[in-house]
């Protein structure tokens, strides 16, 4: 009679016995259970008195997303954070707990420069979370009016990239519009190629030109004899890829997700710390944190030693510039409007006198929003 039972062979010297593991884990997987169902009723309290802050804020219209309340709970929480969990972790489960807070209050509409997948779709989910509502638009300038009219309740720009510089087209926005800056954001670019044919059938690599340019080194080096097609978006890009036999793209991997398109290559960017910094845009004004910026754009008098003028107000009242640009003034030839970041908040009272100063060398100076220094690339 023939023996049909399966023996289970015993583990040889020095391999780990399955069921000695199992028993071992058994009891901690036990305790995460417990701890995930204190940390569900622990969030479940604090969604109720979020639910009560909402009750309130809605009573006196206060705006729903704070600048710089969003700022001291991120640096209470990292202060109670002990480890191992690292404070980035900890940054990223806030701000997403702080999603949902919105939307238990009233639901944020935030605009981007569109189509989803964008760098900007990215860095809005970044900065915003999964629980609120978006708008992808099509231009800048289009999340400029849609704050204005209010069709949306903030606008996400991009304002600067490490490696090519300043948007200009915001720049031009920012003088157009009586918006305010409330809050910035520095997010961490990183290009992919992203294909659905093997590398050596690529015909032609499609991307936005700051795209294209910011792997100019990556790419000469790998597709020298690749033609480059510029297009709107590296969104566009991605569903161009989808589409075309023997196309290619510069695009973000969440561009590669929503097109259901490979990534051959990832990190393709030059700088490896390329990192664009983008801008909050909504209404409101910003209290102080004690590490803030303001953004100012002025216009000077045309005449020798102008710009000279008002920057050394600046420099005699110690307020540190951290950027500045400038654009064609569109009223007059040759007239510039300057736009300049510094380390102050506007309610500060050096800050006021030397805004008093400056502008009896400007023509116009405005304050387009002071806001909390982004200490952090996320």
């Amino acid at each position: 009679m023939s023996d049909n039972t399966t023996k289970l062979s015993s583990p040889g010297p020095g391999e780990p016995d399955p069921a000695v593991t199992e028993a071992a884990l058994a009891p901690l997987r036990e305790r995460i259970d417990k701890l995930d169902r204190q940390i569900v009723e622990l969030l479940n309290e604090r969604a109720k008195v979020v639910v009560e802050v909402g009750h309130v804020k809605r009573a006196d219209r206060s705006p729903i997303y704070v600048p710089d309340r969003e700022r001291r709970v991120l640096e209470q929480v990292r202060s109670y954070n002990q480890g191992p969990l690292p404070n980035k972790c900890i940054d990223a489960v806030w701000r997403e707990l702080m999603s949902g807070s919105f939307a238990l209050e009233r639901p944020l509409r935030i605009g981007f420069l569109g189509p989803n997948g964008s760098y900007s779709h990215q860095a809005a989910e970044a900065k915003f979370g999964a629980s609120v509502e978006y708008d992808n638009l099509a231009d800048i300038p289009v999340i400029f009016d849609a704050v204005q009219r209010r069709d949306i309740d903030y606008g996400l720009v991009p304002i600067e990239n490490s490696t090519e510089g300043s948007v200009v087209v915001t720049l031009d926005a920012l003088a157009e519009t009586s918006v305010r800056i409330c809050a910035e954001v520095l997010i961490a670019i990183h290009h992919n190629l992203l294909a659905n044919c093997d590398p050596p059938d690529i015909k032609r690599i499609y991307s936005h030109p700051q795209a294209l340019a910011q792997c100019r080194g990556w790419l000469n080096a790998q597709f020298p004899s690749v033609e480059r097609v510029a297009t709107s978006s590296t969104s566009r890009a991605a569903m161009l890829a989808a589409e075309e036999p023997g196309a290619a793209a510069v695009a973000s991997s969440l561009a590669a997700k929503l097109n259901d398109v490979h990534v051959q290559f990832e990190n393709i960017e030059d700088n490896p710390n390329n990192t664009t910094r983008f801008l909050v845009i909504g209404h409101q004004s910003t209290k102080p944190t004690g590490d803030d910026k303001t953004a100012l754009m002025f216009t000077t008098r045309h005449e020798a030693g102008a710009l000279t003028e008002v920057l050394n107000v600046f420099r005699d009242f110690g307020l540190n510039l951290t950027h500045i640009d400038k654009r064609p003034s569109q009223r007059v030839n040759w007239e510039y409007s300057f736009f300049v970041d510094l380390m102050a908040h506007e309610s500060d009272e050096t800050f006021i006198q030397a805004a008093a100063e400056a502008k009896k060398h400007c023509v116009q100076l405005t304050i387009l929003g002071s806001f909390p220094r982004a200490t952090e690339v996320i």
